[in-house]
């Protein structure tokens, strides 16, 4: 049976083999004389025309409309399906209620452990809240691959202890991401940047990273420069995340200020 996927947007996480498609079908497209389309959305303000391109696709094969986007309750991970291979997810659901975030509403805030499949970019939605055995089980898959390590999905500083420190020196990412989204969050970060620099890590390496998240009802510009100086201040190279709202909508002098600080070496630059 030939299922294609289609997406979309195409993001740096996209699967690009032959059955992995962006947007409305082509006639080339449909030589590919699929049994069943898949379409994938991640993100809620691309829902409008997700749902445009699903009822595109439904006149030439049955067509399902799922992802993140749509507040579905994910399943299992499969490799190489939704997620260009290389990408991998161990576990989901986070037990925090953080107000930006919609994770915690759509796979909940029991962590569900699943079974460990190979990768070396890691997105779960809150490792650190895994019980000990599945994280180290996690660190010995990941220190079997070929490629270095990816933590894009993010881990809590709040959560870290000197034996994840220990593990991740010890596995020497490319880059490992924290986040710094409300003002509780400084803290921690600074407590985990002692304890990670402690460990091994090196500031001239650039692999300790966090998100900042900017933009949100209320931030200021001289508010949000204060929160990347501090993340530096902490150890970490900064990435601006901008806030978008369920449309998807940003302030043009917003992008602008995120823009500064959004590309690593520019942000490596602004850091010496």
């Amino acid at each position: 049976m030939t299922t294609i996927r289609v997406f979309p947007r195409r993001t740096k996480a996209t699967p690009n083999d032959a059955l992995a498609l962006i947007g409305f079908p082509s006639l080339l497209d449909l030589t590919l004389q699929p049994d069943e389309v898949h379409v994938s959305v991640t993100f809620t303000w691309d829902m409008p025309l997700a749902e445009q391109i699903a009822e595109a696709w439904a006149q030439h094969a049955p067509t399902q409309l799922g992802g993140p986007a749509t507040g579905q309750v994910s399943g299992n991970f499969t490799p190489g399906v939704y997620l260009k291979p290389g990408y991998v997810i161990t576990s989901r659901g986070c037990p925090n209620r953080c107000w930006f975030c919609t994770v915690w509403k759509r796979e909940g805030q029991t962590v569900r452990e699943l079974p460990i499949v190979d990768g070396w970019n890691l997105l779960d939605d809150n490792l650190l809240a895994c019980s000990e055995p599945h994280i180290r089980a996690v660190f010995t898959m990941l220190r079997r691959q070929h490629h270095r390590t990816h933590l894009t999905g993010g881990l809590e500083a709040a959560r870290l202890q000197v034996w994840h420190a220990d593990l991740l020196a010890n596995l020497k990412p490319k880059q490992v991401f924290f986040a710094y989204d409300t003002p509780d969050d400084l803290e921690p970060l600074q407590r985990a940047g002692k304890m990670l620099l402690e460990a091994g890590f090196t500031r001239t390496s650039h692999a300790l990273r966090a998100y900042v998240l900017i933009g949100f009802p209320r931030d200021t510009f001289d508010d949000a420069e204060k929160r990347l100086q501090q993340t530096v201040a902490a150890g970490f190279i900064p990435m601006a995340m901008l806030y978008r709202n369920t449309s998807g909508e940003t302030r043009p002098d917003w992008r602008t200020f995120q823009r500064k600080w959004a590309r690593p070496a520019i942000i490596a630059s602004r850091c010496k």
